[in-house]
């Protein structure tokens, strides 16, 4: 059974600037750069079937635009029990548009509706262990963060094994936004 999710690639350039931000945080196990990306939804472990109507009902969204992304800020997610440093994306419609078009077709598949709110980002490591002064003073020391833009040209079809998270992803399919 395949555990599947959407998302949006990070361009090279991209990966190689927030690969940078990389090091010096106790309790952090690293992404690798290659797989830095935005998740969209989230579909979990599917049967073949469901999969194939997945990839069937995601190719009727290639109508989107192609549109721009930036990341703006670090952050990380869990409060006073930190578990993940991530780099946020900027508000913007167009990716929230796709993201609830995403939704919409998965719930028509069947799949339950996702628990989450939408935050977008990039994680950049998985926490274990460091305090949320350890993971502030990181950002802080991080200093000025420079903005990152990239278009998004299309979307992917991602598999991953069942792991801790932090890869490795393979692209099962691309959907090119129309231009």
């Amino acid at each position: 059974m395949p555990r599947l999710f959407t998302g949006l690639e990070i361009p090279y350039d991209v990966q190689l600037a927030l690969s940078l931000k990389r090091g010096g945080l106790t309790g952090a196990r690293w992404i690798d750069p290659e797989n830095y990306h935005i998740t969209l939804r989230f579909i979990g472990d599917v049967d073949n079937r469901t999969a194939d109507e997945v990839s069937y009902e995601l190719d009727r969204l290639s109508y989107s635009e192609p549109f721009s992304i930036r990341l703006s800020h670090l952050g990380a997610f869990g409060g006073d029990m930190p578990r993940a440093l991530y780099a946020g994306v900027e508000n913007n419609a167009a990716l929230q548009q796709l993201q609830a078009a995403h939704e919409r077709v998965l719930r028509r598949v069947g799949l339950e509706p996702e628990a989450r709110k939408f935050v977008p980002h990039v994680s950049l490591a998985r926490l274990r262990g460091a305090s949320a002064i350890e993971v502030a003073s990181f950002i802080h020391e991080a200093g000025q963060f420079t903005p990152l833009t990239f278009t998004a040209r299309r979307f992917v079809l991602f598999s991953s094994k069942a792991s801790v998270g932090g890869g490795p992803y393979l692209v099962e399919q691309s959907y090119p936004l129309a231009a």
